[in-house]
Formats: structure tokens, sequence, C-alpha cells
């Protein structure tokens, strides 16, 4: 009867030892944000979205020069121009700084679309890889540590190293 008691006992603790096992929910975490810089593509990304930025902007300095340039020739010879010639001169003047106005806001909507065109693929890329190596690792989660992304958890396993590798970083 004893042996019963004691072989029933270690039966019931192996059983609760599974199941507390395979209860266990595998997770892991990444920077995400630190995996995408680091990725190549981001860096021919950039370097396109710089030169784009630039060039807007070169664009619009050339305006805001012409702009200046005006205004000033403008103040030198008001004393010798009619009050009619200065009002029209002004209204001029303000609708040159409106079409600034609106080429900058062009220049921000247009910088935006295209860095979402250059970055969204390499997101994706990113998002694949990580998702690929964590079922490869029988990873259930994956939380990102990025910085405002809300981690729950960084006692996992990172996986940095290995979606590296996955990418040939």
């Amino acid at each position: 009867m004893k042996e019963l008691k004691k072989a029933l006992l270690i039966i019931t603790l192996l059983f609760g030892a599974v199941i507390y096992t395979n209860a266990q929910t595998k997770v892991a975490h990444i920077n995400t944000q630190e995996l995408i810089s680091s990725m190549p593509e981001m860096k021919v990304a950039k370097s396109k979205f710089d030169k784009l930025q630039e060039s807007l902007g070169n664009d619009i300095q050339a305006s805001v020069t012409k702009y200046r340039n005006k205004l000033t020739q403008y103040k030198n010879d008001a004393i010798n121009k009619t009050t009619a010639e200065n009002e029209a001169r002004k209204k001029e003047l303000a609708e040159l700084e409106r079409r600034i106005q609106e080429a900058q806001a062009a220049a921000q909507k247009t910088a935006e679309a295209k860095y979402i065109d250059l970055t969204k693929p390499i997101q994706e890329k990113a998002l694949a890889a990580i998702q690929k190596v964590a079922r490869a690792q029988g990873f259930l989660y994956v939380l990102d540590e990025t910085e405002g992304s809300g981690l729950l958890l960084a006692d996992g396993t990172n996986l940095m190293s290995a979606v590296k590798r996955e990418l040939g970083i």
C-alpha cells in the first residue's frame, strides 16, 4: 500500500511537471529599429532619401533667395516709387511668400511619401526574417524592445544575431 502511494505520488509529480513544461510559453525579444538600421538596404534608402531632401531644400532655398533679393530691391526703390507701385510690390512679395510656404508643405509631403516608399519593403523583409527565425526556434511570441513599443519581458532570447545571420549582415 505504501509502495502504491509512493508510485501514485511520483506519477502525479511527473504528470504535473510535463503539464507545467508544456504550459510554458516561449517568448523572445528583438530591437527592430536596431535591426532595420543595420540592414544594408536601409543605408542605401537613407542615402537616396538624403539626396531627395537636399534637392528639395535647394529648390526652396533658391526661391527664398529670390524673395529676399526682391524684398531688398523693393525696399531700396520704395522711395522712388508711387504708393500704387509699392502696394503692387507688397502684393507680389506676399504672393511669393505664399508660394514658398506651399512649396515647403509640398516638399514635406513628397519627402514623407518617398521615405515610406523606400523603407516599407525593408521593414517587410525584416519582419519576415524575424518571423522565420522565431518560428524555426519555436518562439510563440516576439516582443519589440524598441523604445515606445511596449516591452513586457526581456528575459527571453534576443534574436538579433540569428536574424542578422538570416539577412547575411
